[in-house]
């Protein structure tokens, strides 16, 4: 079905007028430098996220403006002003300096529920020089422990009951020096850790904040690849100025606005537009602790009197199979801006957004490593639903060949952007060479395949890689596969993506069994199980699938392309390089 494009009101109609007022005139005109210096440096080489994003206020009447508004997922509720995170956030970095000796550069990582605990404390590790690391509280064990083995945390900041999940492998996690226990209502379990409580009560509200240099790291976040274990990439104090212009021009937030995004801090969205990007313009976040419920969400909106709005494109095609009766009985008048990212928003999607609120749902595209928005719909340019829009002012995009010469309009091809935008990743930890190998005749090959139409719009294609997005997430199958053989009935396991119509992909697996073990739903649900236990439910497979062999090369490598192709009923292609039976 084609739809046809939403055409956006002029600028002078607009309730509020948005911060970007012309399109062709600031890609013209943008300066990254200039752009910059809006925000408060210490100096000319030296600023510091946290800072930036709290601190810098107390200079101006936004000190006792609300920051933080936090619903649990109880219903209860506390709110942070600016002043009151900034004395907070200097009490965890006093705490970190030194009862922990934390050290510029020294991993802090985070596993612990959507709680203001963590906000509270990434900013204080922040202004200690710390690099923070945010883990999904769903993740299991081995999650935990490949990340914060790879990076050599010295601290982990976790609550009693997810310690408890963990527990088995923090002795294989010898860098890890200190575990912060944050306990919100579970009752002071008989652990030797200290508790946040006790260490906040004797620190001091004063902390001469580390001046990082932009360069210095600050933000590590892994992603998954086609093989190995997921990769660490590294942004630096630098990356706050693409997440505040970004926050600014493609969020669209003003003095007077309520922002709600639904990311966990998890996910790099979670902590550069559920944190950084917001708060460096000032924003008041509002931050619901439970997980997705149409009904909960749509309160949520209502009560809480929300302007911008930024989700996932699964969480808006899981109300829109909730129905529209529920939505109609609420008002969602205040709401005026609505953004999407983490996977294409399919165009059903977009129009639903302006049946419903009234406002068209603006989608986006960038990555982990690139740590910013890289291609937007804008309030003041029209939306053709179903693409992620024109390249933001500083960034050039395009779209290049396997031999990374540029394609000219209606060509699919790599997408690619120009190196050197503030938020660009600087490394993937330990591992340089494959940070090096994504960059290509002077682009980075981002991994998607996309087109560009005569406009200028660009449109998601697909993955050049096995990785799978599932709601949002991406899902190494490497990892699954590695995690899948370790079942004590299970021989061999090759994954692959499976499309779904609300996740955008499932994870479906292919198992051969072992001689003792025969198939059956029990085994199929404990294997489901395991997996959950041990990475999360997310990388659990949604579908198991027993074959008595899988495709593989004839050096051993299992063909996932052969399995994908049988799944979709497409062409297997060359097969030369299979095994012989």
């Amino acid at each position: 079905m084609e739809y046809q494009k939403i055409t956006k009101k002029p600028l002078e109609q607009h309730a509020v007028k948005p911060n970007l007022k012309d399109y062709p005139e600031a890609i013209k005109e943008w300066s990254w430098d200039q752009v910059s210096w809006e925000l408060d440096w210490f100096d000319k080489d030296h600023l510091n996220i946290a800072h930036v994003a709290i601190d810098a206020h107390l200079k101006t009447n936004r000190r006792n403006k609300k920051a933080l508004i936090w619903e649990s997922k109880k219903g209860e509720g506390e709110e942070y002003t600016f002043l009151e995170l900034s004395r907070l956030s200097n009490k965890f970095a006093n705490a970190l300096v030194n009862e922990m000796g934390v050290q510029k550069g020294d991993r802090v990582f985070f596993f612990l529920e959507r709680v203001p605990e963590i906000y509270i404390a990434i900013l204080g590790t922040l202004k200690a020089g710390g690099v923070i690391g945010p883990l999904f509280s769903a993740f299991g064990p081995d999650a935990v422990k490949d990340r914060v083995g790879d990076s050599e945390a010295k601290v982990l900041i976790t609550s009693p009951s997810l310690k408890k999940k963990i527990v088995e492998v923090i002795p294989e996690l010898p860098a890890l020096k200190h575990i912060i226990l944050v306990n919100r209502g579970e009752g002071k379990a008989n652990l030797d850790d200290p508790y946040y409580d006790e260490l906040m009560a004797n620190a001091s509200e004063s902390f001469d904040i580390v001046k990082t240099h932009k360069e210095d790291h600050a933000i590590m976040h892994y992603t998954s690849g086609t093989t190995g274990k997921p990769k660490g990439a590294v942004h630096v104090h630098e990356a706050v100025v693409g997440h505040y212009a970004t926050a600014k021009y493609v969020l669209d937030l003003h003095e007077g606005d309520v922002y709600w995004c639904t990311a966990d801090p998890g996910w790099v969205t979670g902590t550069s537009y559920g944190m950084f990007g917001p708060w460096s313009n000032g924003a008041t976040q509002v931050v619901y602790e439970g997980g997705f419920s149409a009904k909960h969400w749509y309160s949520f909106l209502e009560r809480k009197k929300v302007t911008v709005w930024y989700t996932a494109p699964t969480a808006i095609r899981m109300l829109m199979k909730a129905g529209n009766e529920l939505p109609r009985q609420h008002s969602f008048d205040p709401l005026r801006h609505l953004c999407s990212v983490g996977e294409p928003l399919n165009p059903e999607a977009v129009v639903w957004g302006k049946e419903i609120f009234g406002n068209a749902f603006h989608d986006n595209w960038w990555q982990t490593e690139t740590g910013s928005i890289m291609i937007a719909n804008y309030p003041i340019q029209d939306i053709k639903p179903g693409s992620m829009g024109r390249p933001f002012p500083g960034i050039e995009a395009g779209i290049v060949d396997d031999d990374f010469n540029e394609l000219s309009h209606g060509n699919e091809g790599n997408l690619a952007l120009k190196p050197g935008w503030p938020s660009m990743f600087r490394t993937y930890w330990k591992k340089d060479d494959l940070y090096q190998s994504r960059f290509r005749k002077g682009w980075y090959i981002t991994g998607d395949r996309a087109k560009r139409d005569e406009e200028g719009y660009y449109w998601f294609v697909g993955r050049t890689d096995d990785v799978i997005n599932t709601a949002g997430h991406l899902v190494g199958p490497f990892e699954v596969e590695s995690v899948l053989i370790e079942h004590p009935a299970v021989a061999e396991a090759g994954v692959i993506g499976k499309p779904d119509p609300i996740a955008m992909e499932v994870v479906k697996a292919f198992v051969s069994l072992k001689d003792d073990y025969a198939p059956s739903e029990e085994l199929r649900h404990d294997i489901q199980k395991f997996v959950m236990k041990r990475l999360s439910s997310a990388a659990a497979p949604r579908e198991i699938e027993f074959i008595s062999t899988l495709p593989k090369t004839r050096s051993g490598k299992i063909m996932r392309r052969l399995l994908k192709a049988k799944e979709l009923g497409l062409p297997l292609g060359d097969t030369s390089t299979m095994e012989e039976d």
